[in-house]
Order: structure tokens, then C-alpha cells, then sequence
């Protein structure tokens, strides 16, 4: 029998749930490509992107550009979402075109693979908080996203989830440089799809970042901003997709859910105003794009009002919570998985 962790009620697949919903929201007219709002966000993004680079070089060689390197975090992480919408076709229907866009917000401006991170996110799609199949919360980094994987954890595992809540934030000061390297590795090695044009714009970014640290920087300055400015980004990124899944239930081996109660159980809405939806990038209505990932960003406001009605009427359980209440959520389960490791059962306990 499939465990979970913690446990979610299965329902037999149906199929005609999801079909209904999928009317309901084609019915309002929110699966339609939102050209004029895009052109608007891109032209934006690129033009504060620009800016912010212009305002590097003018302020020139003063420990004042840590300021800088932190505003320019900030500004990654839209540009990622960006590429975050290019790659689920909200921006263009084209495959083609969405995946060479997607390497000017990747590959060029954050030196982030898109291909590489493409891959990983249509898995995470596909089985969201799936231990076997999520790459999100798979065993083997650094965190057990269960009970169940605590009991499995090996080698600096252990260390790392015993105090997993405590280290987590201070983790994500790394996952910056963790999505760059990871990006840099897909092209070290045969099997990445247009492997030579994501080395290419990989290379072209980081020659271009770094001569411009050294040139305008000293080099003590420039090491600080690059660690800076990756050491925000990572928490600006960790803490905008960590509350999307992180404390939901987790799944493993065959499950009877189906594709509606399984994106909708395993996955949390952070409520707030029109400044949390900009600082999330949409993604706080993570239920609605996890049903509908091909949805511009823009209409998942509008279409979340429809879906949570539509669960309370199958009595699917759907959690919405405020920022900071998720972030807590985060950690107390964290705190809770990494259980096992901090008091180990003696051999044959019960």
C-alpha cells in the first residue's frame, strides 16, 4: 500500500471533475493569451534590468553597491518568472519561440539553465510532492521532506534534517549559486537538448557579469557583490517556492488520486493584495497553476475565486493561507520530519 506523508484521503479517478472545472474556466475565458500584458511586463523587466546595470556602472568602486547588488536580486527573480511563464506557453504558444526567449531570461541574464531547469519543473509538474518521482523533494538534499525519508537519510543528511527548520532560511542563502552551478553542469555533459546554444548564453553571462564586477569593483568589493546579490536571490527565490508545496502531503509508490485532487492536495495558495501577487510572481495561486499551467499568470486571481468554489462543492480540501502563515507552516513540518533524526528509535523500539 502507497505510504503518505502526512496522510491524504484517495478518492477513485474520475476524470469528469477536472473536465468540469476545465469548462467552467474556459467558460470565463481565462486560458487566453494575454499578448498586450506581456509585452508590457517584458518591456518593463528589460528596461528596469538595463537600468539597474547602468546605475552599476555610474555609482562606480563604493561599498554602496551592495545596495545595488541586493535591488539587482530582486530584479533576477522577476526575470525568472518570466522565464518561469515562457516555459509553461502562457507567454506564446510556440514550443520553439518560448524556449529561445527562455534562454535571454535564464541562460543570459541569470546565468541559469533553462533547459536543465525546464526538465526538472514539467517532473515536479507532473507529480507534485511525489517522493519518487518530485526532483523538489526527492532524498539526498540536504532536507527529508518526510518521517519516512528521515528514517532513510544518509550522511550529511542527517546532520542537515535534524535542525532542517533552523537551517533552512540560511540554506536558501546558497540556492542562488545552487541554480547557477546546476545550470553550468547540464552543459558540461552530453544529453542536454540545444546543448551548444545554452553553453553559449551561459557563457556570454557569466563573461559579461564578471567583467563588469572586476572592471567597475575592486576585487574585494566585487567577490562581496556576487555574493550578495546571489545570496538574495536565493531567498527571494526560496521564499516565493517554498510555501507552493513545502509541509503539504507528500506522496509515494501508486496513488489513486487523480490529476485534480492530486495538484490540489499537495499544494498551498498564499493569500494577500496586488503587492504579494507582483512580489510573487502569481505563483501564490499555485493551486490554480498547478491545474492550469498554461494559464497566463495574470488571470490565476480570477480563476481562483471559480476553483475554490468548485472544490468546496466536491469536497476537496483547499489551503490558502497568508505569507508569513505559510512560511511558519514550512518550518513546523520541516521541524516534524527531521523528528527521527533528533531522537532515533533504539533497534527493535516500537
Amino acid at each position: 500500500m502507497a505510504e503518505k506523508s502526512p496522510p491524504v484521503a484517495e478518492r477513485p479517478r474520475t476524470g469528469s471533475d477536472f473536465a468540469e472545472l476545465g469548462r467552467r474556466i474556459n467558460d470565463a475565458g481565462l486560458m487566453q493569451r494575454r499578448p498586450a500584458y506581456y509585452v508590457i511586463r517584458f518591456a518593463a523587466m528589460a528596461a528596469v534590468f538595463v537600468g539597474t546595470w547602468a546605475a552599476f556602472v555610474l555609482i562606480g568602486d563604493t561599498w554602496l553597491q551592495m545596495f545595488t547588488a541586493a535591488f539587482l536580486a530582486l530584479v533576477s527573480t522577476q526575470v525568472a518568472f518570466l522565464g518561469h511563464d515562457l516555459a509553461h506557453r502562457q507567454v506564446i504558444r510556440s514550443r520553439t519561440t518560448s524556449e529561445r526567449l527562455g534562454w535571454y531570461t535564464g541562460n543570459l541574464a541569470n546565468g541559469m539553465g533553462y533547459g536543465w531547469w525546464n526538465d526538472k519543473h514539467n517532473r515536479h509538474h507532473a507529480n507534485p510532492n511525489h517522493e519518487d518521482l518530485d526532483p523538489d523533494v526527492m532524498g539526498g538534499n540536504l532536507f527529508v521532506w518526510s518521517k519516512r525519508q528521515a528514517r532513510f537519510a544518509q550522511g550529511i543528511d542527517r546532520f542537515f534534517g535534524k535542525y532542517q527548520a533552523q537551517l533552512f532560511f540560511p540554506i536558501l542563502t546558497l540556492e542562488g549559486l545552487n541554480l547557477n552551478w546546476s545550470g553550468i553542469k547540464s552543459v558540461l555533459k552530453p544529453g542536454l537538448k540545444n546543448r551548444g546554444w545554452e553553453a553559449l548564453f551561459l557563457g556570454i553571462h557569466w563573461a559579461a557579469y564578471l567583467s563588469a564586477l572586476f572592471l567597475v569593483l575592486s576585487p574585494g568589493k566585487a567577490i562581496v557583490f556576487l555574493l550578495v546579490h546571489k545570496a538574495v536571490w536565493g531567498v527571494y527565490m526560496g521564499s516565493v517556492f517554498a510555501p507552493n508545496h513545502k509541509g503539504m502531503p507528500t506522496l509515494v509508490g501508486e496513488t489513486e488520486l487523480d490529476f485534480l485532487r492530486k495538484q490540489v492536495l499537495t499544494s498551498r495558495n498564499v493569500k494577500g493584495g496586488w503587492f504579494t501577487n507582483f512580489a510573487l510572481g502569481g505563483l501564490n495561486y499555485q493551486i490554480e497553476h498547478h491545474l492550469f499551467p498554461a494559464m497566463p499568470s495574470v488571470n490565476l486571481s480570477k480563476a481562483q475565486p471559480i476553483v475554490e468554489e468548485f472544490c468546496k462543492e466536491k469536497e476537496i480540501p483547499y489551503h490558502a493561507t497568508g505569507l508569513i502563515q505559510s512560511w511558519r507552516e514550512v518550518l513546523i513540518e520541516l521541524h516534524a520530519h527531521g523528528e527521527p533524526l533528533r531522537n532515533p528509535q533504539p533497534a527493535g523500539a516500537h
